[in-house]
Order: C-alpha cells, then structure tokens, then sequence
C-alpha cells in the first residue's frame, strides 16, 4: 500500500457524490486533542467483540467518542466527512452521533465492494483523466475525515487495466494536494489490518486472533505511545547512516540526517495541528515512526519475501536500488506480472525513488514469528518503500508507490543495533 494513495482516497472517496471510494494503486489492496479532553483522560475501550464479518458488535458507542475526540480532536463547528462499507453502518452512525455531540457536523458516505468494482470497470475511459471539481471543493469545506479501511474482497480489481488505473492516479494528485494544503485533519481505521478472513489467512492466523490482535492496537493507551514515539524520534533525528538487513537478501543503506521524522500515535495532538501537513493523520492501528531518505542516499537491494497484488501472491519482489533510486526488479508468483505491468504504465520517473523507512513500535500487535507478510506498526516491524511519500513528510506527491514489509529485519543507526531480528533495542 502506498500512503500518499491512502490520503487521496480520504480526499476522494467524495468522487461519487459521497457515495464509493476509487481502488488503490499499489501492490498490496489498497489511509488529538479534543476540547477539554487530553490522551491521559480517556480509557481505552474494551476490544469489541467481532462476528463473522468481522465488524465489532459491542462497546462501539466508546470507541466512536474515542476518534472523534482524542483520535480527530473534533471541534465545534466543523465539518467531517465519515466514510466506510455498509457492514459497519453501526460503527459509522455512532461517529456521526458523537460529531454531533461536540457541536460539530457530520457527513455520511458509504462504500461497498460492488459498488468500488463498477466505479472502475463500468465508467468509461474517457473520465480517467478528470480532476473532480466535487472533491477539489470540498477540500475547502471538509475540516476532517474518519474512514473505516474494511474492504472485504481482496481481488475486487483483479483484470484493470493498468494504463487507466495509472490514469487515475495521475488524475487524483491535485486533490490530494489541495486537501493537504488545507490541513484536513484524517483519521483511517484499518491500516492494512482491519480483521478479514483473506487478511488472517496471509498472516497464517486466526480471524478471531487477527481480531484480537487489531482491536489491542487499536485499543492501546495512545498517551503512553506518545511518550515511546517521541523518544524514538529524538534517536532517529539524532543520527544519520540506517542499514537495514534481512535473511531474505535485503541490505539497504540509506541516510536520514536533516529529514523530518514524524509519529503515528493514535492522536492528531495540539501540537501535530500547528505543524500541518502530514503531521494530520492517524493511522489506527497506531505506532510508527517513519522518516524520508536523504534524496540520492540509499543504496542497495530490498526483497519483499511475500507480497499481494489484487489478491495475487508475489514472491520474492526484488529490487535493486543505486543513488536513491530504483534500478532493477524481479519477482515471480501469480501477481507479479500483473503488478509489474501497472508499474510500468506509470510514465513518472517519481516512481523509482526510495521514498521512506518505517519502525512499528506498538507492542499491543501481535503477528506470527513465521509469518512472511508484514505490517506497519508491531512493535520491531521495519517497512520502506518507493514512490510517492508526501504523506510522510516527504517531497514526493505522486499518487503512487509500493510498500515493501521486512519483518524480522536487523537495523543499525550510525552502527548502533536499533533493531535485531524484529526485536525494537530502543
């Protein structure tokens, strides 16, 4: 998943007149303070109970008062854009509700994985290239958006033609634009791990311990991983030379002196909403720490050892990397000829640069040691990527990229162990 995808489908999923989301364009699916209230003085809510569909059943009256208030910092006043599949209609009237309650006014839209597949298949070619003049409005009028990633089919875009998927997203990059310069705060439940039973199957889980494991994070006292957070920035701020290896044959140096280091924390704080920019979202499950490469620096190989592109496994995702930028690629599997082919319909030499590293730091989310797929925020976790990275404080705003997940890597900071073998040392 690329997360400069993420915050222009939080801007235009208003493409339908508040109706469906547009589909990612990635290799993997498809991203605060409230008044009088502080991180300290909300509990954690208890983790819902899940069913079938995975859609939490209970105590979700508290988890609605918990994004909108410390999660969003909603304010008298303003205008939220809310937005999910229609399995989780009770999770999304609740968030209105309490919008609603601090004064502020909510604006509902629904998704569905039909609906999702039609927008793409059976509108014709020629829109492609449209800028929406409805999401490009309502970057002036929205003030925050609270969306629920629950897509439930993993292969909903399998047979697009990459040549207008590429369109697309050439298509959507000024409303991404127009919605960070407005400083429209996001707020995305999901972060690639909302509970599915094709999500558990990759992580070779359970549904229920996938759920478990989701609902924690979710659920983790956000004021003790602001603390973590900001003492893990200080470090990475504070150095200069990353290496990163890994058993499958990743050796990646890169350097990161002078770059903006940003936290995912569960709360778009005070503070987060005087620095604007991608310092306004959160991503639920939280617990990252995720800086840009100095331009030209990285050096190196990556292997991505199991990847998904519209449900099609990719194995051994290969790239070679020299001057910060990709230069070669291999793989195999059923999806990577898919994924290599929208790749190269991308005619943006932005899509080659090595654009970010991420460090999970949240030790409420569990995956299994052996698992080869990978996620953003357990604790030791280690992602980087290539291609657009504005979302992570980056100069990068094409609206594409890919997401490569390490798990079980071996950091060093100016040679100093940071992480070793998926264990976090700081």
């Amino acid at each position: 998943m690329n997360r400069q995808i993420l915050v222009t489908l939080l801007a235009a999923a208003v493409f339908t007149a508040l109706a469906g989301c547009q589909p990612s364009t990635t290799s993997d699916e498809n991203a605060t303070e409230a008044p009088a209230t502080t991180a300290a003085a909300t509990e954690p809510a208890a983790a819902p109970v899940m069913t079938e569909t995975t859609a939490p059943m209970t105590d979700l009256e508290q988890l609605a008062q918990r994004l909108v208030t410390q999660s969003a910092a909603v304010k008298e006043g303003e205008i939220v854009l809310i937005y999910g599949r229609q399995h989780d209609a009770q999770l999304l009237e609740d968030i209105a509700v309490n919008v609603r309650k601090v004064g502020a006014f909510p604006m509902v839209a629904y998704s569905s994985d039909r609906m999702s597949r039609r927008l793409l298949f059976d509108v014709p070619e020629q829109y492609d290239t449209q800028t929406n003049a409805l999401a490009m409005k309502l970057a002036g009028i929205v003030d925050v958006v609270i969306s629920l990633g629950n897509m439930t089919n993993e292969n909903l875009f399998e047979g697009a033609d990459p040549k207008r998927m590429a369109a697309r997203a050439k298509a959507d990059e000024p409303v991404a634009k127009a919605w960070r310069s407005n400083n429209v705060r996001t707020v995305e439940v999901g972060n690639e791990m909302y509970p599915t039973s094709w999500r558990a199957k990759r992580f070779g889980m359970s549904e229920e311990d996938l759920a478990r494991s989701f609902w924690n994070g979710v659920n983790i006292d956000y004021s003790q991983l602001q603390t973590r957070g900001e003492q893990i920035k200080a470090t990475i701020a504070g150095g200069d030379e990353i290496h990163i290896t890994n058993p499958n044959g990743t050796d990646l140096k890169l350097r990161v002196k002078g770059r903006r280091v940003l936290v995912s924390d569960g709360i778009i704080s005070e503070a987060d909403q005087k620095a604007g920019g991608p310092s306004l979202a959160a991503f639920l499950p939280a617990g990252e720490v995720y800086t840009t490469p100095v331009p030209g620096s990285a050096e190196g190989k990556v292997v991505h050892s199991r990847s998904y592109f519209h449900g099609k496994q990719i194995d051994n995702l290969t790239v070679t990397v020299s001057a910060g930028k990709v230069t070669g690629m291999t793989g195999s599997g059923p999806g990577y000829e898919d994924y290599k082919a929208e790749y190269d319909a991308v005619a943006d030499g932005r899509k080659n640069e090595i654009s970010f590293v991420n460090f999970g730091i949240n030790p409420n989310v569990k995956l299994p040691a052996s698992s080869p797929v990978g996620a953003w925020m357990p604790a030791g976790s280690v992602s980087v990527g290539f291609g657009g990275n504005a979302w992570a404080g980056g100069e990068n705003t094409l609206s594409y990229g890919t997401a490569v997940f390490l798990p079980g890597s071996t950091v060093t900071l100016d040679g100093k162990t940071i992480v070793e073998k998926g264990a976090l040392k700081l």
